[in-house]
């Protein structure tokens, strides 16, 4: 076997040993760390846990002076597995160069690391191990934008009520010239929704009937872009463009997710307030929920000025 088809299928410390750049670096490592999640793009993964097992080399810049056995002066071991724990527990992800590259980003923070060498591997999806193996450097990753730094948007939920109102231009109108991010929240129409006995199965088409009606409110109005991830969502919100939200993929994702009946559309938008950190959360032509951690205001169909 060639060097270099061994050192493919070596553990990451030694690709980290073979391919240091010039000048001494230490490293730290997690061998066979084993998380049971729910992770995965294919349907049969969906509702169910399974096994994947990290291997992690993390390069570190050598420590001038003596260490005095403290320590804050190292990298600890726990900051590894911390960053393993933050990322799985943020949202449930399909793919695991996903997770890999948000793990090596997170870790590289730390002003000590240098290279991340992570591989990330599935035990339970055949009668072997599948996985995959990346190698970032501190100059090449782009950390993610602290939290101080994300927009608070206003978030309002119309009935359909509202939707149909001939207000609903008019209010749309005072709500962007408050220069303030926009994201519209709706229930299901009230066209029949099919039932079924299968939770999970339920649960998807209960949150298609929400974005039809999503869909339904963008045709009214072209300023209203209809979006689903939080990528396009946090994109929306620094370029002010008003943008009404599409439920399933965010509350799919989410590892401590909303119920997701149709009955609480109101609930489902209070708790996506609360997830995006919104400033504020309005509810026009409905019923306030029970429970809010964002302060609340109602405005009936009939009232003009917001």
């Amino acid at each position: 076997m060639s060097s270099e088809i061994r050192l493919a299928f070596a553990h990451p410390s030694e690709r980290s040993a073979a391919t240091a750049p010039r000048g001494p670096l230490d490293r730290i490592s997690l061998r066979d760390h084993i998380v049971e999640v729910e992770i995965g793009a294919f349907q049969a993964e969906r509702g169910t846990t399974q096994r994947i097992c990290f291997n992690i080399v993390v390069e570190v810049k050598p420590l001038t002076g003596p260490i005095d056995d403290d320590v804050d002066r190292i990298l600890s071991y726990d900051r590894v597995t911390e960053a393993i724990a933050h990322e799985l527990s943020a949202e449930r992800l399909n793919l695991l160069e996903t997770l890999a590259e948000r793990v090596a980003e997170r870790i590289l923070l730390e002003p000590q690391a240098v290279r991340a060498f992570v591989r990330i591997e599935k035990l339970d999806r055949g009668p072997g191990a599948l996985g995959v193996e990346i190698v970032r450097s501190k100059n090449t990753v782009h950390h993610e934008v602290a939290a101080e730094e994300r927009p608070h948007p206003r978030l309002v939920f119309l009935s359909n009520e509202a939707i149909a109102s001939d207000n609903l231009t008019a209010w749309i109108d005072q709500l962007e010239s408050r220069k303030r991010p926009l994201i519209l929240c709706v229930g299901p129409s009230k066209l029949p929704v099919p039932q079924t006995e299968h939770a999970l199965t339920q649960r998807r088409i209960d949150l298609l009937a929400i974005e039809q009606n999503a869909w339904a409110l963008a045709s009214r109005d072209h300023r209203c872009v209809v979006v689903s991830t939080r990528t396009e969502l946090d994109w929306a919100m620094k370029h002010h463009q008003t943008c009404v939200w599409a439920p399933s993929k965010i509350v799919l994702d989410a590892v401590d997710g909303p119920s997701a009946k149709r009955s609480d559309a109101v609930a489902l938008a209070a708790w996506f307030a609360a997830t995006f950190e919104a400033s504020e959360m309005l509810v026009i032509g409905g019923d306030l929920p029970s429970e809010a951690s964002v302060p609340l205001r109602a405005v009936p169909v009939e009232q003009k000025d917001l």
